[in-house]
């Protein structure tokens, strides 16, 4: 007769790890719950002490005082076309480089790819006066599409989708596509991207989150008004020594708005591609 076991419990070792992630989950939402706090009330608020934590009734008037203050909707459609136009073509050319960097073998190309991985190491405030230059050099000082050019190239985007590339793309399909008689383009659009799809969602987000905020380059480049992008448009809230840090909060809340549907729409591809990922393999 077999002696029966007792199951230890893993309720304790469960209940920790829920008890994390709450935590983890409440941190990670806290700076923005406190946004649409402070969005909600006066400047008054939130300089009580203790702070106001209670959602205000001011909202729509902060909004107000945004959309008087400065552009608000002329510098979202600005800030969409520049960051859907470089999320679209990053994807784009940084899979094809990506797809040649883990696919092909061609004389230079560990070299290449070593360069590619030492310039993403390299502050990005570098390359501004280059970029100014260049952007003089060819006109497009003061145009959307200044904004666009310096991020096609995005290093971490090739690094990114390399490495998936080749440890996620069998060589032994390519081969059988080049046999049936499959160009590089036909593997590439065919057979590489769909298979690529978990990482290309991944890059979306982080090429659209860059694009949308920065703030830097666009100061820099951008002298006509009509064409600012919103992160530079939101810095004209701040007046001086009087900022009515309600309507900053106002105008960041707004501001935030198309990042989470971005985030929304593409963080579905990466968890059903993670997670069909993960079936396939157990």
């Amino acid at each position: 007769m077999t002696a029966v076991v007792p199951r230890r419990s893993r309720r304790p070792k469960g209940l920790t790890a829920h008890i994390v992630l709450a935590l983890a989950v409440l941190i990670s939402v806290f700076p923005f719950a406190w946004t649409i706090v402070m969005a909600t009330n006066t400047t008054e608020d939130i300089y009580k002490s203790p702070p106001k934590l209670t959602f205000g009734s001011h909202l729509l008037e902060n909004v107000r005082h945004v959309l008087d203050t400065i552009d608000f909707f002329g510098s979202m459609l600005n800030t969409v076309v520049v960051a859907s136009v470089t999320t679209v073509l990053v994807l784009f050319i940084d899979s094809l480089a990506a797809f040649v960097f883990a696919k092909f073998d061609f004389p230079g190309r560990k070299v290449l790819f070593a360069t590619l991985v030492g310039f993403m190491m390299l502050p990005l405030q570098l390359a501004v006066l280059p970029q100014f230059i260049l952007m003089s050099d060819i006109g497009w000082v003061g145009t959307l599409k200044a904004l666009v050019l310096p991020a096609l190239a995005n290093a971490f985007g090739i690094f990114w989708l390399r490495q998936y590339i080749e440890n996620g793309v069998p060589d032994e399909l390519l081969d059988a596509a080049r046999i049936d008689g499959a160009g590089f383009f036909r593997q590439y659009w065919n057979i590489v991207l769909p298979m690529i799809r978990p990482a290309l969602s991944f890059l979306a987000i982080y090429a659209f989150v860059n694009a949308w905020n920065d703030y830097i380059w666009p100061l820099v480049v951008l002298n006509d008004p009509a064409h600012l992008t919103l992160q530079v448009a939101l810095a004209q809230l701040h007046v001086g020594h009087t900022t009515d840090y309600s309507m900053v909060m106002a105008g960041v809340l707004m501001a935030s708005v198309p990042l989470v549907v971005v985030f929304t729409i593409f963080a579905r591809g990466f968890i059903a591609g993670a997670t069909e990922g993960a079936v396939q393999g157990s």
